[in-house]
C-alpha cells in the first residue's frame, strides 16, 4: 500500500506539471488583435452605412431621378442678395440635370454628361468654359455620387476621425478617398445619422491656390421614402455662396429624355 500510494502522488504530480492541450494551442496560436487602421475603416464604414439607411435605404439607393421646386439665393460677404429667385430642378441619376429659372422659366441651364448648355431670350449656346468645369466639379462630389458610387467602388479608402460640430449638431467626421485619390468629407448627424455637411478641396488651375467647397443640409423631410433636406448651402474657403430651399420634390418622376436635350445652339448678342 505504501508503495502504490507514493506511485499515485507521482503520477498526479506528473500530471499538475504537464500543459493542457488548450492552454498549449492557445500559446501557440494567441487570439489575433484587429489592426487599428482596419477597425478604423470598419468604424467608419458602418456609420456611413448607417447614414445610407437613415436616407432611405434602398428607396435612397435606387431612385432614377427627381423634379423639385424652390426658391434660390446668392450670397456675397454672407448676405442673401436680392429677393431670390425661383427654380425647378429635373435630374437625371447620375450626369442629366435641368434648372429653370424665374417665373416663366425664361432662364435654363442643361447639363448632359460633359456638356452643357444656356437658354435665355437671346436664344442657346455652349454653357461657359469655366462654369461647366465647375459643375463638373460639384457633380464628382455631389452627395448621392458620393453615397451610391464612391462607397462601392474599389479601392475607396474610409478614415473616422471623430466627432465636431456643424452648427449646433455633434457630427461624426468621415474622409474617403477614391482611387483616383479624390477626396471627399462627409460630416453625419451623431443622433439621426443623416449627413449635416459635405466638402472637398481642389486646386484652382489659375490661381494654383488650394479651394474648400461645402454643401450643408438641414430641414430633412420624409418624400416618398426618401429623406431630403429641404435647404440645401453651399459655401466656398468658409463663406456661404448660394442657399436653396426646397417647396417640393417628386422622386422618379419619369423625366423625359427631350427634357435633358437642348435647343439647337442659336444665340444672338445683340438681340434685346
Amino acid at each position: 500500500m505504501k508503495y502504490l500510494a507514493v506511485g499515485l502522488l507521482l503520477t498526479i504530480s506528473g500530471l499538475a506539471q504537464q500543459p493542457s492541450t488548450t492552454t498549449a494551442q492557445s500559446a501557440t496560436n494567441p487570439t489575433p488583435v484587429q489592426n487599428p487602421a482596419e477597425a478604423n475603416a470598419q468604424q467608419a464604414r458602418q456609420i456611413v452605412e448607417q447614414s445610407i439607411q437613415a436616407l432611405g435605404g434602398q428607396a435612397y439607393l435606387a431612385f432614377t431621378d427627381l423634379d423639385q421646386q424652390g426658391r434660390g439665393y446668392g450670397f456675397s460677404q454672407n448676405a442673401p442678395q436680392g429677393v431670390g429667385v425661383p427654380y425647378e430642378r429635373k435630374y437625371r441619376y447620375p450626369d442629366k440635370e435641368r434648372y429653370e429659372f424665374l417665373k416663366k422659366h425664361d432662364w435654363i441651364i442643361i447639363h448632359n454628361g460633359d456638356k452643357g448648355y444656356e437658354t435665355t431670350f437671346r436664344g442657346t449656346r455652349a454653357e461657359d468654359p469655366k462654369d461647366l468645369a465647375s459643375y463638373q466639379r460639384r457633380r464628382l462630389y455631389a452627395l448621392d455620387y458620393v453615397l451610391r458610387d464612391w462607397t462601392k467602388a474599389p479601392g475607396t479608402a474610409f478614415f473616422y476621425e471623430g466627432t465636431t460640430l456643424v452648427g449646433p449638431k455633434t457630427v461624426h467626421k468621415i474622409s474617403l478617398i477614391n482611387a483616383q485619390n479624390q477626396g471627399v468629407t462627409l460630416y453625419i448627424d451623431v443622433k439621426s445619422f443623416l449627413p449635416a455637411k459635405k466638402s472637398y478641396s481642389w486646386r484652382d488651375p489659375e490661381s494654383k491656390e488650394m479651394d474648400e467647397e461645402a454643401e450643408l443640409y438641414d430641414e430633412y423631410r420624409v418624400e416618398q421614402g426618401i429623406s431630403s433636406p429641404h435647404v440645401i448651402s453651399r459655401e466656398k474657403n468658409g463663406e456661404m455662396t448660394s442657399q436653396r430651399f426646397v417647396h417640393a420634390v417628386t422622386y422618379n418622376a419619369r423625366i423625359p429624355d427631350s427634357e435633358f436635350s437642348p435647343p439647337s445652339i442659336d444665340y444672338n448678342k445683340m438681340k434685346k
